[in-house]
Parts: structure tokens; sequence; C-alpha cells
């Protein structure tokens, strides 16, 4: 069965969702976004058949803009460390590595609090470790 951009998207999202005070959030047609606290952290798409994935990312950003289709984000945003990246469903990055960025992104973006709780109950995860 072939990987569709899709299965990869709802992938990631069901990723996202799964983590302590998201919700979607959809601003604009054909974007499934996820905020934490109504902070997007993830911005979701499909664009001629590229998933495209943009995330906060203020520690691994410089290396992740160095991968192809990798980018600073428009509207300002890249200054910010968003990092928008489009890949083919045949040439995704590994889903761990995605999950990695969303979490990077999710910690930028989500209080305090819900970190310190998220961290209490799953501690590898303040060592950089993906939640159960």
């Amino acid at each position: 069965m072939p990987v569709t951009p899709a299965t990869i998207l709802k992938a990631i999202r069901t990723f996202a969702l799964a983590l302590p005070g998201t919700q979607p959030k959809s601003p604009w047609p054909g974007h499934d976004d996820v905020a934490v606290n109504d902070k997007t952290f993830l911005y979701l798409g499909i664009h001629e058949d590229k998933v495209s994935v943009g995330v906060k990312l203020r520690v691994s950003g410089a290396e992740v803009k160095r991968l192809p289709n990798a980018k600073p984000m428009a509207y300002g945003l890249g200054r910010s460390g968003w990092v928008s990246i489009a890949f083919d469903p045949s040439a995704a990055p590994p889903l761990e590595t995605i999950k990695r960025w969303v979490m990077e992104s999710y910690r930028a973006q989500a209080p305090k609090r819900l970190l310190k709780a998220f961290e209490a109950a799953q501690p590898w995860i303040a060592a950089g470790g993906l939640p159960r």
C-alpha cells in the first residue's frame, strides 16, 4: 500500500493532537494546524502532492534548514525560528524525526506549567524523548 500525503499528514496531526492541551486550528481552507493554549505550533498542509510542515525550531532550525525543500517560513515567521519543510511522500523523513520537530515546536509554544506537568508524568520528555 503506497504512502500518500494524506496518510502522512494524518499521522503527524494525530501525534500532535495527543499532546496535552492541544486543539485543532484551521485558519485557512486546506490547513490542518494544531495549537496549544491557542498558539499554533504546527502548520500542516498538502500542496502539489507534497506534505508541508511548518514548525518552530529554535534549537535544530539551522540544521533542518539544510535539508532539501526546507526554508524559513514566510511572512517574517522565519526570523522567529519557524521552518517550512515540504516533501514528497516517497522521500519523507522518518516519522520519528518529524515527531521530534513537532515536540520541539510544541515545547516552544506551550505554557511552562503545562510542560512541567507533562514532564512530571513522562520524565524522559525533558531529556528529548518522545511521549508514550
